[in-house]
């Protein structure tokens, strides 16, 4: 899967796009600081579930927060359960 970052004002989203398929998975963010996001959406296809394209979509959110330095907030409920389920990614999450 090709994931994609997309920045508009205070927020953005992260498209993860696969070939044959007209649909892409998108995990939106907005930005509360420029050291915190808040990640609200995850949203995959109905023909891309099952595929690992959520658990992609959020291990790009967690390497593009430690490359940029920033933490999250997993408003998200899919979020919010992938970081429980890897406490390797506490070193992102803003309790």
């Amino acid at each position: 899967m090709q994931i994609t970052s997309e920045e508009a004002g205070s927020g953005g989203r992260y498209v993860g796009r696969v070939e044959g398929m007209e649909q892409p998975a998108i995990m939106t963010f907005s930005r509360a600081s420029a050291s915190l996001i808040i990640i609200d959406h995850t949203e995959v296809p109905a023909d891309m579930r099952g595929t690992g394209a959520g658990q992609a979509l959020a291990e790009h959110a967690v390497a593009e927060a430690r490359k940029g330095g920033w933490k999250i907030i997993p408003l998200c409920p899919f979020m919010k359960a992938q970081m429980d389920r890897h406490p390797d990614w506490n070193d992102v999450r803003k309790s």
